[in-house]
């Protein structure tokens, strides 16, 4: 139970002109609790189920997109089109906003209207059982407000009360290798045929992501410095080389598929600010980094993925497919020549 009354997470919302989810941290509670605690102050419960909240949202029209973990922010402008609902899993496939959702870790969601001093703004913040944020979208100058009228009436639900519940968030997993099927890890991997087959393939092995990596060795993975992040993007810029580019947290991935055409350092920060697509993200959060190789029927899936010092994804950064317009070659070009670390796999 939170020491703050939805009372004072409102004043000091009020008082506090920086980012929720900082000052969330400051106070120790949830960032939905935040948002909970303006119910009935410019925000809505609404439903979170994505079979019933997309197809509002698409309706809205051209909307920013954003997807976060701990380390690492992804923002698109586009639209949510050619949505394909699912049970256990869902997606948009648009060019612009292609994500994964994941509907069971989609608890809590609101509809938030919050006036500034340059007009109002509106957005749809949806968040886990623990209150961590899952994905947000915000509303443009050209999102329709009669279709934003629509969602509000239509999804908004009984439980209009302005506090909830949340649970404690799960640890991150730690890397989970299983060194006595090592041998089966890389026989199996190298017969591989899809990228998908590879979650697989490791919970059948009582492993996961990073444990596998650990343990797979070359020519499968190859471990790389932490300063290989910042070089990858800044080769990726200067070069125009097509990637996709995922992050995610564990109830939605967002991707950016294209180029990069602005990149700018700020602090810890190294930012994308590009007209369309802008990516933050925390090169100190960087403990881990592997350059891996899946084979596909395509061909070689080569990609790069960071972790934090606990073992959590922060992204994982592919190249763009050739039929999309991707440079195969140029991509590997990039990546074989990222600075290794001087090890090898445990």
């Amino acid at each position: 139970m939170s020491r703050h009354s939805p009372e004072d997470l409102r004043r000091l919302l009020t008082q506090d002109s920086g980012r929720p989810y900082d000052l969330a941290e400051r106070l120790g509670v949830p960032e939905a609790a935040l948002v909970a605690a303006r119910v009935g102050h410019g925000t809505l419960r609404i439903d979170p189920l994505p079979g019933r909240l997309i197809p509002c949202v698409q309706a809205l029209g051209e909307v920013m997109a954003l997807t976060r973990n701990r380390s690492c922010v992804i923002e698109k402008i586009g639209t949510y089109n050619d949505f394909h609902d699912g049970e256990h899993a869902a997606m948009t496939l648009d060019p612009e906003i292609d994500l994964r959702i994941f509907p069971r870790h989609w608890t809590h969601a609101f509809a938030v209207e919050q006036e500034t001093g340059t007009g109002t703004r509106r957005s749809i913040q949806i968040f886990d059982t623990a209150g961590d944020a899952v994905h947000k979208i915000h509303l443009r100058e050209t999102s329709d407000l009669t279709a934003w009228d629509t969602l509000r009436r239509d999804l908004a639900l009984a439980d209009q009360s302005d506090s909830a519940d949340f649970h404690p968030r799960a640890p991150v997993e730690p890397p989970k290798p299983n060194p006595e099927r090592a041998d089966a890890l890389r026989q199996e991997w190298a017969q591989m045929t899809d990228t998908h087959q590879f979650n697989i393939l490791i919970r059948r092995l009582k492993m996961n992501r990073l444990g596998a990596y650990r343990i797979a060795g070359g020519p499968l993975v190859r471990p790389l410095t932490p300063e290989a992040v910042p070089t990858l993007l800044e080769r990726i810029h200067a070069d125009g080389v097509g990637v996709m580019f995922f992050v995610g947290n564990m109830g939605c991935i967002e991707i950016h598929s294209g180029t990069i055409h602005s990149l700018k350092p700020m602090g810890p920060w190294l930012n994308v600010m590009d007209p369309r697509f802008n990516l933050h993200l925390r090169v100190d959060h960087v403990a881990e980094v592997w350059a891996v190789d899946k084979p596909t029927k395509r061909g070689p899936a080569i990609s790069v993925e960071a972790f934090d010092a606990e073992g959590a994804l922060i992204f994982q950064c592919f190249g763009l497919r050739p039929e999309k317009g991707g440079d195969a070659e140029a991509w590997a070009a990039v990546v074989a020549e990222l600075p290794a670390l001087a090890r090898a796999a445990e």
